[in-house]
C-alpha cells in the first residue's frame, strides 16, 4: 500500500481549513438575530432585549396594499413604512376619521398613535403632510400575527373573502375599498394560517406519541437484523416469504380499499368528488369519499399486478441472486460491526449539514444595515439609490420626490467581504457537497474493504484478518483519503451544476419562453443521468481501491472494464439484488406500518387503552413507516454494499484464477455450484 492521489489530498485538507476560516469570519461578522427578530424601517430589532423595541416584538405594515406577496413581507422588501408595535390593530379606523374626532375621542386618537412613528402626538397636522411624511397609517385594519409580523385577519364567510366580517374597508384616502382588493396578500397567507394550525396538531400528536414512534423504528430495527441474519441460512425460504408478504400485504390493502369503497355507497355526501370538495386540513374528510377508495384501489391493483409480472420474467435470475445472499449474509455474519458503521456516515453526515447550514445563516446575516429611498420609480430618479437616514430630510431627495422616504432595504455592506458574500455561500455549498459525498465514499470503500478480506481469505473463516472493518478503515484514511477525496469532487462539482440548472429554472419560470424551457429541460436530465453514472462508477472505484490500493483513475478504469467484461452477470446479479432488497425494506416498512395502524387506530384489543389519543393518527403512522424504511435501507444498504464487493470480487476471482492447484479459485463451493463453474481445486468453504 501507497499513499494515492496525494495532490488531491492535499488540496482537500487546504479546502477544509479554508472551509472552517470561512466559518470564522462568519460568525464575526454574521447576526442571527437579523433571522430570529423582524426589522422595522430603521434596521432595528423587533422584540429585542435591552433595546426600545423591547416590549415591540411584532412588524406592522403602514400600508399593506403595496405589498404584492406574502413572499414580499416575509422577506421585508414592502416599499412602505414598517414598525415595531406591541400587538396588532384589532378594528378599521382611518387617519382621517380619528384626527376629525380627536377632541371628544380622545381614547381613538390614543389607541391610533401607537402605529404612528415613535414621538408623533400631533393631530394637529394637515392629513396631507402626514401621510406625505408617514408619520401615522392612512388606515389600519383587524390583524393578527403569523412570522411576528401583522397579517390582515382574512377569513371566508359563505365563499367571500373577509376581514373582520366585513366585505369592505376605508382606505383613508377618501375611498372605500373592498377586501377582494386584498386577495393578492390573502391567498397565500389562508393556506400558511391554515397550515399553521395542522402544524400545531401534528406537534401535538408528535408529543404524546413519541415514544410509541421510537419503540416501531427499535421493532423496524430487530426485524431487519433478523432478516439479514436469517438470509445466511435460508436465503430462498425468507425470500418467498417477504414477496408472498408483500404480494399479501398489498392484497389486504386492494380489500380494504374495495370494503370501504362497497361500504359507503349509499352514504350521503359519499360521491362527491375531490376536487368538489378542495382543500381540507382535516384529512379524514377524504376518507369519507368513494373517490378516494376507488384511487387507492386502481394504484393498488396496478402495483401487484407489476410485482407478479415481474416475478414471473426474473424467476431464474432470482435463483441466481440468492446465492449471492447467502454468500452476503455470511461475510456479514462473519463481520457483525459492519451493520453499525452507518451510524458512523450518518454523524459525519450530520455535522456537515450542521456546519454548512450554521454557516449559511451567519453568511446570509453578515452586514450593516442598508437604506434605500423608497419612492414612486416611475417619477422619482432616486428611487432605490442609498440614503443616510440621518441626513436623508437635509437633502434635496424630500422636495424633488414629495413622499420619498429613507426606509431599511436590508443587510449588507461595501466592504470586500460584503461584495463576495454570494460566491461565499456558492462556495459553503459546493464544499458541502463534497465533505458529504466524502463521507459516503469513506464508508463505501471501509466496507468494501472489509467485505473483500472476507472474500480473499482461503479459508474462510480462519484467514479473516482480526478487526477487518477497523483495518479497512485506517487503511482508507491513511492511504486513499487522496482518492476518495478526488471521486467526491467530480461528483460533487455535478450536483452543484444540477443545483445551479434548479435555481434558474426556479428563477425563470414565469419569463422564459418554449426554447428556454426545452434547454433546461434537457440539461438538467443529462446531468441527472451522469451523476447516476458517476455514481455507480464511483462506488466501484472505491471496491477496487479497497482491494488493489490503487489510485482513482485506475481504479475506476479497471472496475469499468471489469464489469463490461461481465455485463450481463451485471444486469442479472446485481440488478436482482438491489430489486430483492428493495422488497425487503418494503416488507420491513409495510409489516411495522400494518402494526402501527392497528395500533395508533385503537384496533388490537390488548393495546387499546395504551393508544394515545391523537389529531391525526397518520402523523406517526407516516413517522413510522418512513422511518421503518429509512432504518432498513441503512441495514440493507451494507448488504448491497457486500453483495457489490463479492461480485467485483468474484469477477476479478475467474479472471485471475483457473480453479489450478496453482491458482486456485478463492470464491465459496455453493456460490461456484449455482454459477456453473468446476472447482478444479480443492478448498475449504
Amino acid at each position: 500500500r501507497h499513499c494515492t492521489d496525494v495532490v488531491c489530498c492535499v488540496i482537500f485538507i487546504a479546502v477544509i481549513l479554508a472551509y472552517i476560516a470561512l466559518g470564522i469570519v462568519a460568525w464575526v461578522h454574521g447576526d442571527p438575530r437579523k433571522v430570529v427578530y423582524p426589522t422595522d424601517s430603521y434596521g432595528q430589532f423587533c422584540g429585542q432585549k435591552d433595546t426600545p423595541n423591547e416590549n415591540k416584538t411584532l412588524l406592522f405594515y403602514f400600508n399593506i396594499l403595496k405589498c404584492a406577496s406574502p413572499a414580499v413581507l416575509i422577506n421585508l422588501q414592502c416599499p412602505t413604512t414598517q414598525l415595531c408595535v406591541s400587538k396588532c390593530p384589532e378594528r378599521f379606523a382611518t387617519y382621517i376619521d380619528v384626527q376629525a374626532s380627536y377632541r371628544y375621542k380622545v381614547d381613538h386618537w390614543n389607541y391610533f398613535k401607537q402605529f404612528c412613528k415613535p414621538g408623533f402626538n400631533n393631530p394637529r397636522k394637515s392629513v396631507a403632510q402626514v401621510l406625505r411624511d408617514e408619520d401615522c397609517p392612512s388606515m389600519i385594519i383587524p390583524s393578527r400575527p403569523f412570522l411576528k409580523r401583522c397579517f390582515p385577519d382574512f377569513s371566508t364567510k359563505n365563499g367571500v373573502l373577509t376581514v373582520a366580517n366585513q366585505t369592505t374597508f376605508k382606505d383613508g384616502r377618501g375611498k372605500t375599498r373592498n377586501v377582494t382588493d386584498l386577495r393578492e396578500a390573502a391567498n397565500g397567507i389562508n393556506t400558511v394560517l391554515d397550515a399553521r394550525s395542522v402544524g400545531m396538531k401534528i406537534f401535538e400528536d408528535y408529543a404524546s406519541s413519541w415514544y410509541w414512534i421510537l419503540i416501531g423504528l427499535f421493532i423496524a430495527m430487530v426485524v431487519s437484523l433478523l432478516f439479514l441474519v436469517l438470509l445466511r441460512f435460508t436465503a430462498g425460504v425468507l425470500f418467498w416469504i417477504f414477496i408472498f408478504g408483500v404480494i399479501g400485504i398489498i392484497g389486504y390493502g386492494t380489500w380494504h380499499c374495495y370494503w370501504e369503497y362497497s361500504h359507503l355507497k349509499g352514504t350521503p355526501g359519499s360521491d362527491l368528488t375531490v376536487y368538489d370538495i378542495g382543500f381540507q386540513t382535516d384529512f379524514r374528510v377524504y376518507l369519507q369519499l368513494r373517490q378516494t377508495w376507488l384511487a387507492f384501489l386502481i394504484i393498488l391493483c396496478v402495483v401487484e399486478v407489476i410485482i407478479i409480472l415481474m416475478l414471473i420474467f426474473l424467476r431464474n435470475r432470482i435463483r441466481i441472486a440468492i446465492a449471492l445472499l447467502k454468500e452476503g449474509s455470511r461475510a456479514i455474519g462473519y463481520i457483525m460491526s459492519t451493520l453499525f458503521y452507518p451510524i458512523v456516515t450518518f454523524l459525519l453526515i450530520a455535522i456537515c449539514i450542521s456546519y454548512w447550514a450554521v454557516t449559511a445563516v451567519f453568511l446570509a446575516t453578515s452586514g450593516e444595515p442598508v437604506y434605500k429611498v423608497m419612492a414612486n420609480q416611475t417619477l422619482c430618479k432616486y428611487a432605490n439609490l442609498s440614503c443616510d437616514p440621518e441626513t436623508f430630510n437635509k437633502t434635496n431627495v424630500t422636495k424633488l420626490c414629495p413622499g420619498a422616504q429613507c426606509t431599511f432595504a436590508f443587510y449588507g455592506g461595501e466592504s470586500l467581504y460584503h461584495k463576495y458574500i454570494f460566491i461565499f455561500q456558492l462556495a459553503n455549498a459546493f464544499v458541502f457537497l463534497w465533505l458529504v459525498n466524502f463521507a459516503i465514499a469513506l464508508g463505501q470503500c471501509t466496507l468494501a474493504g472489509a467485505f473483500a478480506s472476507y472474500y480473499w481469505a482461503f479459508r474462510k473463516p480462519a484467514d479473516i484478518p482480526l478487526w477487518p472493518l477497523f483495518s479497512s478503515f485506517g487503511r482508507a484514511i491513511r492511504y486513499h483519503t487522496g482518492s476518495l477525496a478526488f471521486g467526491a469532487l467530480i461528483l460533487a462539482i455535478v450536483q452543484l451544476i444540477r443545483v445551479i440548472l434548479e435555481y434558474l429554472d426556479h428563477k425563470l419560470k414565469g419569463t422564459q419562453n418554449s426554447f428556454t424551457r426545452f434547454l433546461l429541460c434537457c440539461l438538467k436530465c443529462c446531468f441527472w443521468c451522469l451523476e447516476k453514472f458517476i455514481k455507480f462508477i464511483n462506488r466501484n472505484a472505491y471496491i477496487m481501491i479497497a482491494i488493489y490500493g490503487k489510485n482513482f483513475c485506475t481504479s475506476a478504469k479497471e472496475a469499468f472494464y471489469l464489469l463490461m467484461r461481465n455485463v450481463v452477470r451485471v444486469a442479472v446479479l446485481d440488478k436482482v439484488t438491489d430489486f430483492l432488497l428493495f422488497l425487503g425494506k418494503i416488507l420491513v416498512a409495510g409489516g411495522v406500518g400494518v402494526l402501527a395502524f392497528f395500533f395508533f387506530t385503537q384496533r388490537i384489543p390488548l393495546f387499546a387503552k395504551e393508544a394515545p389519543t391523537l389529531n391525526y393518527y397518520w402523523v406517526p403512522l407516516l413517522t413510522v413507516i418512513i422511518g421503518s424504511y429509512l432504518v432498513a435501507h441503512g441495514f440493507f444498504s451494507v448488504y448491497a454494499m457486500c453483495v457489490d464487493t463479492l461480485f467485483l470480487c468474484f469477477c476479478e476471482d475467474l479472471e485471475r484464477n483457473d480453479g489450478s492447484t496453482a491458482k486456485p479459485y478463492f470464491m465459496s463451493a455453493s456460490l461456484h455450484r449455482i454459477l456453473g463453474k468446476k472447482e478444479l481445486s480443492l478448498k475449504k468453504a
